[in-house]
């Protein structure tokens, strides 16, 4: 048997373990942002507005000890409490369109259906109106953030293969 021969098996595997991907996509290009590890995480009391990071929105920080449910809020939220399901891994979606629309809310939600779902079975993701953020939509997770005027299934995507990347607490469930 000739050494090539004999090398072939070794040199075919070297070359599909070379193609398998090495972990989640870089999302820069789509401009998803990767924000500084927060100086500090703690727990405030929920009437506390000296929360998170200082980005708009927040995407770390100090938050408040409760959690929101897992779903599609009609209703602005706090940021303290939303912080901390960012915490546990999380995904948030928000969006700022006072006049109501119920298409982008749609659509945000079926990216919310395509998060992580938890040990209980609940998809880890909430959709809410947030009229303090500068873009029409935002996808948020721990330390990660993405905002334009419209969503961006790429960019979404992508950022999404990150979650519980960067968490304190991943992989937490979330109540329904």
């Amino acid at each position: 048997m000739s050494p090539l021969y004999r090398a072939l098996p070794a040199l075919l595997l070297s070359s599909l373990l070379a193609c398998e991907p090495s972990g989640p996509e870089d999302c820069s290009r789509y401009g998803v942002t990767l924000s500084p590890v927060p100086a500090t995480a703690r727990h405030l009391t929920c009437a506390s507005t000296a929360c998170g990071d200082g980005l708009n929105p927040p995407t770390s920080g100090d938050h408040c000890s409760d959690t929101l449910r897992c779903r599609v809020y009609d209703a602005e939220q706090n940021r303290c409490v939303w912080l901390h399901n960012l915490e546990h891994g999380h995904v948030v979606f928000l969006y700022n369109c006072p006049e109501g629309c119920p298409e982008l809310v749609a659509t945000l939600d079926s990216f919310r259906q395509e998060a992580k779902v938890g040990s209980n079975g609940v998809i880890r993701a909430i959709v809410a109106p947030d009229s303090r953020i500068p873009t029409r939509v935002a996808a948020l997770m721990w330390r990660r953030s993405w905002g334009a005027d419209a969503p961006d299934a790429d960019a979404i995507r992508c950022m999404m293969q990150h979650q519980d990347a960067e968490a304190p607490e991943p992989e937490l469930a979330c109540l329904p």
